[in-house]
Order: structure tokens, then sequence, then C-alpha cells
């Protein structure tokens, strides 16, 4: 993948609306849905996709939706997804995952667990220092800010699409996870939201986090 490639297919805009809707669904897309949510064509609609799949910023599948098989179940439909690989570009070049790599990897060998109990008490007090910032607001515009890319599950569990820390979360998950519950956490805080909590709740393509109605949330216990 070339990296100014592939951000420079985003400076359409409404190629970039079309990415956008895709990255912000839990599952794949079709092309009809994504048309219908951009307010385009179907054709334009197919233009676009490909042309981002094509950019390595989605990935392409093919399904069934109607779960019909065998003869006369028609043809199976172009469905589309973000693709988890990273774009990143730098001018001047940094390498600030090498850095958090290296940190993850520092916390994961700690064997006393001082520097991930260090970690996790700078991403709580980080997260009151961010909300504290932000003032008066809503939680789910700072998430988008920073790339959490929230949704709302059936039961009205705040979901996010996106783990900001995804290529080092992949390395040390325990490390990782732990830091960002933390930091979530002291976001929670520092809004003053006692009606939301934060838990683990790591899933498949999406993050470790999730934030539950307090009512909702597992016991200790559980």
């Amino acid at each position: 993948m070339d990296p100014l490639a592939a951000l420079s297919a985003l400076g359409d805009a409404t190629r970039r609306r079309v990415y956008e809707y895709v990255a912000s669904r839990p599952g794949p897309v079709s092309r009809d849905e994504a048309a219908a949510a951009a307010g385009i064509g179907r054709t334009l609609a197919a233009y676009h996709l490909d042309r981002l799949a094509a950019e390595g910023l989605l990935t392409i599948a093919y399904e069934r939706r109607s779960g019909r098989t065998g003869p006369g179940a028609g043809r199976p439909a172009k469905l589309y997804a973000r693709s988890e690989r990273e774009v990143a570009v730098s001018i001047p070049p940094r390498d600030y995952h090498l850095a958090a790599r290296l940190l993850a990897d520092a916390a994961a060998s700690d064997t006393d667990g001082a520097t991930r109990r260090a970690l996790s008490t700078a991403a709580e007090r980080l997260g009151r220092e961010i909300a504290e910032e932000a003032g008066d607001t809503d939680i789910e515009p700072l998430l988008r800010e920073r790339g959490y890319e929230p949704f709302h599950d059936d039961d009205g569990t705040v979901r996010l699409c996106n783990c900001p820390f995804h290529a080092v979360a992949q390395r040390h998950p325990e490390v990782v996870c732990e830091m960002n519950l933390a930091l979530l956490r002291g976001l929670l805080n520092g809004l003053h939201r006692p009606g939301l909590t934060a838990t683990l709740e790591p899933a498949p393509g999406r993050c470790c986090v999730a934030l539950t109605a307090a009512a909702q949330a597992p016991s200790a216990s559980s």
C-alpha cells in the first residue's frame, strides 16, 4: 500500500463520506447500503467502494444475505468492510508506534507489575485531564475525536468500533487493554458520568472496552 495514494483517495468528499459510513458500521455493508447512506446512486457508490478497496482501505467479501443456498439462491452480494491495515504519513518521518511498542514490551516484561500499575494510573489521570479540558460535553464526541468510533448496541451499550492502539494491543493485549480501560474510566469520571461504567468486553473487530449503563455492568463476582 502506498500511504500517500491511500490518503489522497479520501480527498474526494463523496468517497470520504462512503468510507466513513463503512468504517462506522460494526459489520460489512453492501453497495446499496453505502449508496443510501451517502445519498448517491448505486453505480457511483460501487465506483467509490472499489476505489477504496484498490487502495487497501477496504476489504471485499461475498455473501448471500438471504441465507439461501443452492440453485435459485442468486448471486452472493459484494460486501465491504474497513481494512485492518493502518495508514500513517509523517513529515518528517516519525515512529511513535515503535516507541509505544517498546513501552508495552517493558511493561509486559515487568514481573512485579509496577510498570503496568504506573501506566494505568497515568492513563486514568490523563483521561480526567482530557475530560476537564473538554468541559461540559458529551462522551461520544470525545471518543470520536480520539478514533474510538462509538456506536450504540441494541441494549444501549456504547461499543467502540475501533481501537486507537490496535497494533500494540495485538502484541500485548494484557497491557494495552488495561491501560485503555483506565483511560476511559478516567474520562468518564472527569465528565461526571456516573450512569456509565467502562468494562472490559473484548470481541473480534472492535475495541476491548465497552461503556455500559451502571446497572448493566457485570459485578466483580460474575
